[in-house]
């Protein structure tokens, strides 16, 4: 078992090293090479900066127990489908559940997006956001523990 990070953007990593730490369970952090990490604790994966190049890298190390920490959609349906357990940067569970509304929402900004439109951005990051994953990434420790 595993962490695996989505590291390009990432808010939370000092969080999950944190409670990673305290469990003994290893952390594996992909970016592109238009970034540069070393937290000290986890392994960095540097890939090439292509669309989904991380993502492709991901799933190519992803096991059923591992937990994957992402704010992609596309990635999250990948990982879950795959039978492993994916969380967003602010706390959000991904499930076979909620995935369908998820990824229509999407789709439906894409479709905004392309056509001229603005669809509304993330707000600004609080600590409220920073609590509530770490309370939904310590359940899904717990939950394999």
């Amino acid at each position: 078992m595993q962490i695996l990070v989505d590291a390009d953007a990432c808010p939370v990593k000092q969080i999950i090293v944190r409670l990673a730490k305290q469990r003994n369970i290893p952390v594996t952090m992909l970016i592109d090479t238009s970034h540069e990490l070393n937290d000290g604790y986890s392994r960095i994966i540097t890939v090439d900066k292509h669309t989904d190049s991380v993502d492709y890298a991901l799933m190519g190390l992803l096991t059923r127990e591992d937990i994957v920490v992402t704010q992609d959609f596309g990635l999250a349906a990948m990982v879950i489908g795959k039978g492993a357990k994916a969380v967003s940067q602010n706390g959000l569970i991904f499930t076979d559940a909620n995935m369908d509304k998820l990824l229509l929402e999407r789709h439906i900004g894409q479709k905004i997006r392309r056509g001229g439109g603005r669809a509304k951005g993330p707000s600004k990051r609080t600590k409220d956001d920073d609590a509530r994953f770490e309370a939904a990434f310590e359940g899904l420790l717990a939950d394999i523990e």
